[in-house]
């Protein structure tokens, strides 16, 4: 039997398998690195042993040390997670040549299927060799890993080796593996996959389905439980695909075999050999922790014949510290609040007053709803998510809220390419228009309660705020009768809240501030001063770090001088796990170069000046 179980990972999934050890009575060690020296996992952990390493990304990749720190803290077993080492052969063999129990497949499951190539080779599927115009659209995809990283749509050949470098780099940078393949791209099917469980003993479960088809930029966003509309007979066959490639390998414990849905057939994608980040909606569905499921099968417990069945509909939906209106550009600072109504299952590496930092992946948390049917699901995530408290960095909130409620994904007739269609329309600003008003109030609220009136009228009070991106003043009045602004009745004005009659219709407004970040309802704003700073201008042509990070490449050949061409890529950032392309914004003559690789920027730092030529 298993004791103390170390957790080879950080944040939301090493939070998560703890709460289960806990309740199977099992020890805990969490592992982490400088930067996550005071991060949630590492406090909820009985014991935390810090690994170095020459950069916080890198940390957990050191198999050598997080072997050696579970040796040391008295661990018997070790759970990979997702990401980082889980799909590593090498240290699933490291982990038993310790003499530990090793939650997860063997090594030479993980070795057959680690590799997307070689899993396709498996199922007797050969990838693409040489492109040709006739095969195009392409993706690019890394060999190991998931999560977005490393894949690259083509659809001319001239952007083929620019997308197998970026590709390449970005997916070492992630999984310590830069090999990528290239397959054919489908633009219109839909991602289903099928979670398995395996035992010892020779039986294999097929979990259900799950639909995964709402990504951005091929990251997963919101997914669900069961797949909607699929014809019985495709799920049939998804299952008996799934079980196929899992008896191939003599796997064992938590499994996913993905798939691509086109047409009424399915394609082969992958399989990954750890537990997915979707795994809650399937453990709604069908009354299971498969976390305790993967530890009973590593102890040697055998799966009862016949797998559970399936009850009610459930949704997930991840929640990223992200800003859509710069270009999804990934958001750090303080997490102040992090709240949702109860009913709804929220899986978080965070805790309030957490800060977010630039070294890992910008996922929150993940918002998880079940109900007896798809319709309620829908309808009890929406409405969760646009009443849960967020304050702090900008999130994807409103795409996740919006995208529930979007015609094609509530009638189940979403793709993969969804957002191209729809990403846009969904992320249109859209504040409420008395958001400034109801913060100026509450700010003004027991400032001058006293002796704030006069006889003889006055000028109004004002207050300046930005919200989405644009500047907006309001002013009101001190008066006898207290609080008053134009074109609505003040009907209460507190320090936390503010009740305005809005043509005859009495709403509430939640005001929390912290310095001068106001949070009104589910609107952020910035309070402004009354007599700001003059700025310094910035050169037209100026490029700004959209983002803290790293600058891992510049353009080859290119210097001070060079001329180039609007949209041209300049150089790269590296920011949680994942490159982001700096491009020129105009054509024209590079004036100046800022960048220079290995750099830490912040957020407004200057990399560059392009100038364009005088008229």
């Amino acid at each position: 039997m298993i004791s103390t179980l170390l957790v080879a990972n950080r944040g939301e999934i090493a939070c998560r398998i703890f709460r289960t050890c806990a309740e199977l009575g099992i020890r805990t060690v969490a592992v982490h690195s400088d930067a996550d020296e005071n991060a949630l996992h590492a406090r909820v952990a009985d014991t935390a042993v810090r690994l170095p390493g020459a950069t916080p990304a890198d940390t957990y990749l050191r198999a050598d040390l997080v072997v050696k720190a579970a040796v040391s803290a008295g661990a018997d077993a070790v759970h990979p997670g997702y990401g980082f080492l889980s799909e590593n052969a090498d240290f699933a063999r490291a982990v038993l040549d310790a003499g530990l129990v090793w939650i997860g497949p063997p090594p030479e499951a993980i070795e057959s299927m680690a590799s997307k190539t070689r899993a396709k080779e498996l199922m007797g599927i050969a990838p693409l060799g040489e492109v040709t115009e006739s095969d195009l659209p392409v993706l690019v995809k890394a060999a190991a890993g998931g999560g977005g990283r490393g894949m690259r749509i083509v659809r001319r050949l001239d952007e083929l080796g620019a997308a197998l470098e970026g590709a390449r780099a970005e997916a070492a940078s992630a999984f310590g593996d830069g090999e990528v393949f290239v397959e054919p791209y489908i633009e219109r099917g839909r991602h289903v996959e099928v979670q398995i469980l395996a035992d010892t003993h020779g039986t294999v479960w097929p979990l259900g389905t799950r639909d995964c088809s709402l990504q951005r930029r091929h990251q997963k966003v919101i997914e669900e439980a069961p797949a909607p509309g699929l014809p019985e007979g495709l799920v049939k066959e998804l299952h008996a695909l799934a079980v196929r490639a899992a008896r191939a390998v003599a796997y064992v414990g938590a499994g996913t075999v993905e798939f691509l849905v086109a047409d009424g057939r399915a394609h082969f994608l992958e399989m990954n050999t750890r537990l997915q980040v979707e795994h809650l909606v399937t453990e709604a569905v069908f009354d299971l922790d498969l976390v305790a499921e993967q530890i009973r099968v590593a102890e040697g417990h055998a799966l009862p014949l016949d797998a559970p069945r399936a009850r009610g509909h459930a949704i997930e939906a991840r929640l990223y510290a992200e800003d859509p209106a710069r270009d999804w550009a990934p958001q750090t600072g303080t997490l102040h609040r992090l709240a949702v109504p109860d009913g709804v299952r929220l899986d978080t590496g965070y805790t309030d007053g957490d800060e977010i930092g630039v070294h890992y992946d910008a996922m929150l948390a993940k918002a998880v709803a079940h109900a007896p049917t798809r319709a309620e699901a829908l309808r009890k995530l929406a409405h969760a998510l646009e009443q849960a408290t967020l304050h702090g960095p900008a999130t994807n909130r409103d795409l996740l809220v919006r995208s529930l409620r979007h015609e094609e994904f509530a009638t189940a007739r979403m793709d993969t390419g969804f957002y191209d269609r729809h990403l846009t329309h969904l992320t249109a600003p859209a504040p409420d228009p008395h958001a400034p008003l109801a913060a100026a109030l509450a700010d003004a609220h027991g400032r001058s309660r006293f002796g704030g009136w006069r006889n003889l009228p006055s000028q109004p009070q004002t207050k300046r705020y930005l919200m989405a991106g644009e500047e907006h003043e309001v002013h009101y009045r001190h008066t006898r009768e207290g609080l008053t602004a134009d074109g609505v009745r003040v009907v209460h004005a507190g320090a936390r809240l503010v009740v305005l009659d809005i043509d005859g219709v009495h709403r509430k407004f939640e005001v929390t501030s912290y310095g001068n970040q106001v949070h009104v309802n589910n609107t952020p704003l910035t309070a402004l001063p009354r007599f700001p700073d003059a700025k310094a201008q910035l050169a037209p042509g100026s490029l700004l770090a959209p983002m803290p990070g790293t600058v891992v490449r510049i353009a080859e050949g290119l210097a001070e001088g060079a001329s180039v061409e609007a949209g041209q890529p300049l150089l790269w950032l590296e920011a949680m796990k994942m490159q982001h392309q700096i491009t020129a914004p105009v054509t024209g003559t590079l004036s100046e170069l800022r960048a220079v690789v290995g750099q830490q920027v912040e957020p407004g730092s200057l990399l560059a000046v392009v100038q364009a030529p005088l008229l």
